[in-house]
Formats: structure tokens, sequence, C-alpha cells
């Protein structure tokens, strides 16, 4: 029987001005949220892209190409110019500090100081020449000296020292250029001989100086031992003469090693000759060897002395430094060159700050390289006629001074500000001085001053993967298992205890995680290896040995205890297994390891332990991490409809059935998520790993060793690093690696994530 409507039922009126207020305020407050919501995913995605924008903005500096161009404005005068009256040709030209005074040495024993920017001569000065002796040989001073020599042709050389005194009279900058003589004006007698000296080198130190000198295949080498008078600052110098083999060629040029222990000749055919002055008493020539196919016409030191650059006429520039074998023996290796092939090498200027160097080509072309980075910064063609170039580099590396054989001079600016940075120099390995091998190094900063800057974020990079992998080995299996079973077996009301108590672990300070590892975890692992080892594999055997005696008690014993509860007996269970580990390790450590596992692990089986290791930071990030892993894959799991569960119980398949096949699969995602989530967090994380690792740039899988991550890298070196230098900007980079890093990775993984959710959402 069908009810009926009372025909005077009131009709009702959804058209009142009361809800159609209401519809526009609810209308207006969906516009509103739908905005400021639009803003705030708006405003995530640009800061974004501005922090991006702002890493590359300080990054790309660092791959600018150098210049050369003329130091003179268009005002002022904008080509070469000529000093006057200067006798001899030019056998050195440098410049001060501030690039404004220049000086040149010449042949005629004149020393001229003059502008450089304007070529006005400021001072002049002949140098103190014994009767009937003129210059035959120039020896140039060190990268960073400022004593130099002239050789004469009666065997003897004038040492020289130039000098600058800034002054401020009337509030302007005023350099005056000053020639001293610091052992005298009596020329120091080098070959005993009387010959003249075709080829001279010096060596200055705080305690000694040294002159090697020659003519045709004779080297004659003085030590000259200094005594200071306390009183009148006056120095007396005592002579040791050495008695060097004879070269089996003519010698061109001669090179003193730092130490005054080596002496390198270079010969006419293309050969260098090593003479080991280890032994005073007798010297000997330790090696020959064959640098160039054709004659050596230039060769010089970079910075630090430790490097000899060697110039040929077929325009190769070669760079050898000594090297320690595997007898440790030492010999001059060959690391790198530079080629220009058919142009001969008139001129090498080093840098006087940095490991670069300034080549002059006999066609009036002049190249910038630098050695660490194995690159070629510019060439430009100074002067357009073909005769031979002179250059002196700026101590400030931004000015080079150029001269032909006519005197005509021209300063050039100099722009390069990063030429230690290329791709090699950063990711590819390099031969540095003082190693035996090419090798992957970070070490910004030294206390020398002709450090060389290594910049390779290799290690750094390798590091950071190194300690995220320990770190999630420990987080992943235990923080997924844990999720498994508080989401799927676990009850209710102890999952809402379990759950909440494990989430704010993530709110603990990384900071104090780190502190904590460092000053009790490295001590503890360290003195009881053992233990760390037999808790590894005992404490997850023994909990799956439980489960099984556990699962084979009667029923009515297992279910005493409410269901989803289990959990709850492993707290002792654990407790006790930890107990029993801590107490076997002494003995076992007596048994088997001779009482010091740490030395048995080094003298035994040759691995080396750092206290503060990999293992340590694997336990104490893998802490860190666990919560986030285990929070995401929780509610994944437990976000999985329970019609699905329901249904697969309903046809026959066992709980871990429908786990492994249901369940997991429309988690994977979440999963998948979870465990990117948890990579991103232990990649960047910086507290943890700059407290509980010795910091050490190094690469080696041992997990007994430490290592550097970016992140502790910038942490620890950008408060340090001078703004706007190579290093800072390194640095930076080291960011964007970061950023580009988990960009790549979040991409990625939200793409999989995506094909997991497509191929698994139908169940």
């Amino acid at each position: 029987m069908n009810a009926r409507v009372p025909v005077d039922a009131p009709e009702l009126d959804f058209d009142t001005p009361a809800l159609r207020r209401h519809r526009r305020i609810r209308a207006l407050k969906d516009r509103l949220a739908s905005g400021m919501i639009g803003i705030g995913g708006i405003s995530v995605i640009m800061a974004v892209l501005l922090i991006c924008v702002y890493l590359i903005y300080e990054v790309l500096p660092l791959f600018e190409r150098a210049s050369i161009r003329p130091w003179q404005t268009a005002q002022q005068l904008s080509s070469a110019y000529v000093l006057a009256d200067v006798k001899g040709s030019p056998l050195y030209i440098t410049t001060e500090e501030q690039a404004e005074i220049g000086m040149e040495v010449t042949d005629a024993g004149e020393v001229v100081f003059f502008n450089a920017a304007s070529g006005k001569i400021v001072q002049r000065h002949a140098l103190p020449l014994p009767a009937n002796t003129h210059i035959t040989s120039f020896a140039q001073p060190a990268a960073r000296g400022d004593t130099f020599a002239v050789g004469l042709s009666d065997g003897s050389a004038l040492v020289l020292r130039d000098d600058y005194q800034v002054t401020y009279p009337n509030d302007q900058r005023l350099i005056t250029p000053q020639l001293s003589f610091p052992f005298g004006d009596t020329p120091l007698q080098v070959q005993s001989d009387g010959q003249p000296l075709n080829y001279l080198a010096l060596r200055d130190s705080d305690d000694a100086l040294m002159l090697v000198g020659g003519h045709d295949a004779n080297l004659a080498a003085v030590r000259f031992d200094k005594q200071t008078n306390l009183l009148t600052n006056e120095v007396s110098l005592t002579p040791t003469r050495f008695s060097l083999p004879q070269s089996n060629h003519r010698v061109q040029q001669v090179l003193i090693l730092p130490g005054m222990q080596w002496i390198v000749a270079g010969e006419e055919n293309g050969g260098l000759s090593v003479f080991d002055l280890r032994k005073a008493d007798k010297p000997i020539l330790s090696e020959q060897l064959s640098a160039s196919k054709g004659d050596i016409t230039s060769m010089t030191l970079l910075l630090g002395g430790q490097s000899v650059l060697v110039g040929d006429d077929q325009g190769t520039v070669s760079q050898w430094f000594l090297v320690r074998g595997e007898k440790k023996e030492w010999h001059l290796q060959r690391i790198r060159a530079f080629s220009r092939q058919g142009y001969k090498v008139d001129w090498i200027a080093p840098e006087q700050g940095r490991k670069g160097f300034a080549v002059a080509y006999d066609d009036g072309m002049v190249s910038l390289y630098n050695a660490t980075a194995e690159t070629n910064s510019v060439n430009r063609r100074l002067f357009e006629q073909s005769e031979p170039l002179l250059l002196g580099y700026a101590p400030r590396g931004n000015a080079l001074l150029t001269v032909n054989s006519q005197h005509q001079l021209q300063l050039w600016a100099v722009d390069n500000e990063h030429p230690e940075v290329s791709w090699r120099s950063l990711w590819d390995k390099v031969w540095y001085e003082g190693y035996d091998h090419p090798d992957y190094i970070w070490q910004s900063s030294s206390a020398a001053n002709d450090f060389e800057p290594k910049f390779s974020l290799t290690p750094l990079a390798f590091g950071t993967l190194k300690a995220a992998l320990y770190a999630m080995l420990l987080a992943t299996p235990l923080a997924i298992c844990g999720a498994i079973y508080t989401a799927y077996f676990m009850a209710g009301g102890l999952r809402r205890k379990v759950k909440p108590l494990i989430e704010l672990m993530e709110a603990l300070p990384t900071v104090i995680l780190g502190f904590f590892a460092g000053l009790f975890l490295a001590p503890f692992v360290e003195g009881h290896l053992p233990f760390i080892a037999m808790a590894l594999v005992l404490i997850p055997v023994g909990v799956l040995l439980f489960a099984f005696a556990w699962a084979q008690l009667p029923g009515a014993i297992r279910h005493r205890l409410p269901e989803g509860f289990d959990a709850l007996l492993l707290v002792p269970l654990i407790l006790l297994l930890g107990w029993l580990c801590l107490s076997l390790s002494e003995p076992v450590e007596l048994a088997l390891f001779g009482g010091d596992a740490r030395a048995f692990l080094t003298h035994q089986l040759g691995i080396d332990f750092d206290q503060r290791n990999a293992l340590v930071v694997g336990l104490a990030m893998g802490f860190a991490v666990i919560p986030t892993i285990f929070s995401i894959t929780e509610d994944a799991i437990f976000g999985v409809p329970r019609s699905l569960t329901y249904g697969s119980l309903a046809l026959g398949a066992t709980p871990w059935q429908t786990l492994v096949r249901v369940v997991l699969p429309t988690a994977s995602p979440g999963i998948f998520s979870a465990l990117m989530i948890g990579l991103g967090r232990a990649v960047g994380e910086t507290m943890i790993v700059l407290m509980a690792t010795g910091n050490t740039p190094i690469m080696d899988a041992n997990i007994f060793e430490g290592m550097r991550t970016l992140a502790a890298n910038i942490a620890v070196e950008m408060p340090e690093s001078e703004v706007g230098s190579s290093h800072f900007r390194i640095l930076f980079l080291a960011a964007l690696v970061l950023f580009a890093f988990t960009f790549v990775m979040n991409t990625g993984a939200e793409l999989i994530r995506q094909r997991l959710r497509k191929k698994y959402g139908s169940l």
C-alpha cells in the first residue's frame, strides 16, 4: 500500500535569504582556501627555485673563461711603450704587489724601476760590476722571493734584492723602490777556475744561501752558511763547495730545489740531469732523463719550488717533480705536459700565489696554464711580430708585464679568478706535489703559503653515500619490519601507544645524537667490538628462535596473552640477549683476539680502525632515520583498505599470504616513498656525521674508517672560507651537488612510486 503525502504539507524553501547568504560565505571560504593553498604551493616551489638559482649564481664564476686585456683605459696609454735610454737586452722583468712599479734587469748591468702603466722611469741603477767583467747569466728569484743574482764572466755572482717602501704623504700612496745588496756589493765566487757563468741558479733561506752555475757541462755549487751579528745585523757567509760530477752534455739552465739537496740541470739535447747533494761530502748524479726531443729553451720552478717546468723549442712545457718509488728512492717524474706544437717556448713566468704560469711563444702568443687543473685558461697574441718575449707576473696574479728585445713594454690586466677549478680537478684523480701517485684528495687549506689547494669533491660525495648506506642498512629492516608488525599484527590499544612513542624519537635533536655518538658510542664500540658483532647476529637469531618456540607452545598457554600483545615478550628477551652478548664480549675477545680486537684487526687482518668510523655513524644516524621510515611505512600499510584483507582471508589465504600478496603490494608506493625520504634524510644529515666521524675526506669502504660528507664539509669550512674565493664557491658547488642529487633521487622515486601505484592500484 502506497503512502500518501498530505495535500496540505508545506513546501520546503531552499532559496531563502539566509541560505543564499550561507552559500555565498561557503563559496568565499572555498575560494580563499583554494587561493591560500595555491599561494602556499607556489611559494614552496619559488623558494626551492630561488635556492637553486642562488646556488648557480655563486657557482657560475668558477667556470668563467680567463681574459687578458690592456691595463690602461681608453683615456690613457693603450699601446706598448718603450723605456728610453736603457742599455742592453732585458734579462728579467717583474712588478711589485700593486702592479704600479715595474723593474727590468738588463745584460748591460742596469736595473731600471719604472711606472708600469706609463713607462716613466722612476729610478735607474748601475750595478757595481768588477772591472773587465760583464753579465753572462741571470738567476731568477723564487716565486715568492725577492732575491736574485747575475752571473759574471769571471765566474762570480752578484746577489741583489729589490724592495718597495710604501708611504702615504698627503694621504696619497707613494711606492718607493729600493735595490740592495744583502751580502755586500762584492760578487761571490762560484767558479773557482774563473770561467764565466753561462747559467746560474740561486736558493736563499734563513740560514743559508746556495749558488750553482757553470759553463758547458761543468757545474759548480757553493753553499754559504749565514751567521748574523745580533748587534749590527750584518750577515757573514761561510762557503762550502760541492764537487759535482760532470754532466754528459752541455748544460743550458740549472735549478735548485728547496732544501738545497737536489739540483736539476737542463741540457742542450733535451735531457735533464738530477744531482743528489744529501751527502754533502759525496754528491752524485742520481739520474738522467729525456725531457724533450728538442732543445730546452726555458726552465723555472712553480710556486713552492717542488715542480720543475721545462719548455722546449717544440712548443711543449712539461711539469716534473720528485716522487718516492716503491723502494723508497727518489726520482724525477714527468707529471703532465702542455703543448702548442710548432712554436718555440721563449719564457715561462710562474704565478707568485698559485700553481699557474704564463708561457710566451716565439710568435708573440702568450698562454696561461694551471698545473693542478691541467687547463689552458687563455691564449692571446700580445705582440704581432715574431720575436722573443719576457714575462713578469704581478704578485697578486692580476697583471702581466711583457717586454721584447726592443724594450717595448706593455702592462696587461689578467682576469683569472679561479684557474685551479676544472672538471678534472673536481672529479678526477690529480697527481699533486709530494704524492706518489694520482689520487682523489680534498684539502682546502694549509699553514704554508705555497700550498697547492686540493678541491676534489669525489671523496666527499663518496663519504656522503657511504654514511647514508650504512645508516640505511641498519634503519631499513628495523623500520619496515617494525611498521609491518605495528600496522598489521599489533593490537590496536598497543599500537596507539607504540606508534607515537617511535614518532617522538624524530623530535630528538640530531646534535644530541651526534654528541652521544661521539663521546659515548664511539669509545664503547671501540672497547666492545665482539659485543657489537655478537649483538648484530645473536639478537635477530634469538628473536626468531623465541618466536618459533612460542608458536610450539600449547594454545592454552599462548592464548593467556591477549592477541596482538605478543611483542611485549620481546622486550625482556632483547634486554636479556644484549646483557648476554655484553657479558661474553670480554671472554670472546680474550679467546679469539688476544684481548684486543682492534689490534687484531689492524695487525693481523690489515684493516685500519678509526674510533669514529662508519659503524658508529650507521648506528647513530640509523637511529635518527628509523622514525621517518617507520612512520610513513606504518601509515601506508595501515591505510590499506580492510576489505582487501578480509576478502583475502575469506578466500582461504593465511595472514602471511595476505600480507605478502595483498597488503605489501598495495602499500608499496608508500613504502618506497618512506625509503626515499629516509635516504634523503641520511644524505643531508650534518651534525651526526660531523660529530661522530673523524671528518677525514678519504675514499675507503672500510666500515671501521671514517669519512667526510658534503653537508658536514660545508658546515665545517664555510665559516672559514674567504668570500668570493675558489674555496668559497666550491663549497656552494658542493651544496648544488647535494641539491641536484636529492632532486634527481626524489624525481626518480616519484616516477617509480607512480608506476607502483598504477600497477597495484587495481587491487
